[in-house]
């Protein structure tokens, strides 16, 4: 989308929230006020509240609103689309005056929290790829009931079921497509010998001081947990293993944070997770993945430089203890 296209699309996202607005309280017209640029999507000042409403997926818009609708002093209404369910889960975990509502056409309902995610177990023609993936050098985990090998927090494999025959097999790779390509080029050798040729391209590229690469640009986030798991008294913790994010992971090249739970050095059972870069949701993601764990503590491991005030803020206001542990 050009420049105009976005400005178009801005203009044409703050009608439709002043028409939401005007037809909520009732009104005949336009409530006075004034339009606010807030990306991504729209936002309108009253005289006693903040109405923004997002433009799109809105799984991980709330931190970004928190950040930025403060600084009005007033009550946040909050409007979305897509994912209501998720972010008025979230909101209920601050101390912040705030109302989220789905957008259903033109009428405006009270978004109703969504139940956290349960996660599936994985099936025992799954698991049974574990012992080949381990003994080929690769970490095995289950995430959301799916078996992958990961290389220091990468993933390099995936257990899946064949879509047309139910076949169930091992798939080498980082991503769908690099798994199907690598099947194209590679699906002669025999698994155990593709997965190592794959593991020794890697392991080099994940190492702390190792040249820029795709391989150690790809899960940050997850190479810094699998750093903690190595040694857990770096983040305060004694122990530490992998858990389930609150949300499904889509995409393995994608920048989400990465979730683990263990206990700390003063006995308590706490989450932690893990980002990379300065990402305003990350608290709200990081409250609701303890909140899904059953734990009321949560360690957000992070470079110092990406905390940022807005972060700090948000950590203080939530019902769930926040601390910060920094790391390179």
């Amino acid at each position: 989308m050009n420049t105009e296209e976005s400005e178009r699309r801005s203009r044409l996202l703050s009608l439709k929230l002043r028409a939401l607005v005007r037809d909520h309280l009732g009104l005949i017209a336009d409530p006075e006020g004034s339009a606010e640029a807030f990306m991504p999507g729209a936002a309108f000042v009253t005289s006693d509240a903040v109405w923004v409403m997002i433009d799109g997926d809105a799984a991980r818009s709330l931190g970004g609103v928190l950040a930025w609708a403060p600084q009005f002093e007033k009550p946040i209404h909050l409007l979305v689309e897509r994912d209501s369910g998720i972010v008025a889960r979230r909101a209920q975990l601050f101390d912040i005056d705030i109302s989220v509502w789905h957008v259903d056409d033109r009428t405006l309902l009270p978004a109703v929290a969504e139940p956290q995610l349960i996660s599936p177990a994985a099936s025992d023609a799954h698991l049974a790829f574990v012992d080949l993936i381990e003994s080929s050098g690769a970490d095995a985990l289950v995430e959301h009931g799916v078996v992958v090998g990961e290389v220091r927090g990468l993933e390099m494999c995936r257990v899946v079921d064949d879509a047309t025959t139910g076949e169930v097999r091992l798939e080498v790779g980082m991503g769908r497509h690099d798994r199907e390509a690598f099947a194209m080029v590679h699906g002669e050798l025999p698994t155990e010998q593709a997965m190592r040729q794959v593991i020794d391209a890697v392991l080099p590229h994940r190492y702390e001081g190792a040249d820029p690469h795709p391989f150690n640009s790809f899960g940050v986030e997850r190479l810094q947990r699998w750093r903690a798991m190595q040694a857990p008294t770096s983040i305060g913790f004694t122990r530490l293993s992998p858990a389930d994010p609150p949300v499904l992971r889509t995409n393995v090249k994608d920048a989400v944070p990465c979730v683990a739970l263990g206990t700390t050095d003063s006995g308590v059972l706490a989450a932690a997770v893990f980002v990379h870069g300065v990402d305003l949701d990350v608290v709200p993601f990081a409250v609701d993945a303890a909140s899904r764990l059953g734990t009321s503590d949560v360690t957000i491991v992070v470079r110092r430089r990406d905390v940022v005030k807005p972060i700090e803020r948000l950590a203080n206001l939530a019902h769930i203890h926040v601390r910060f542990a920094f790391h390179s």
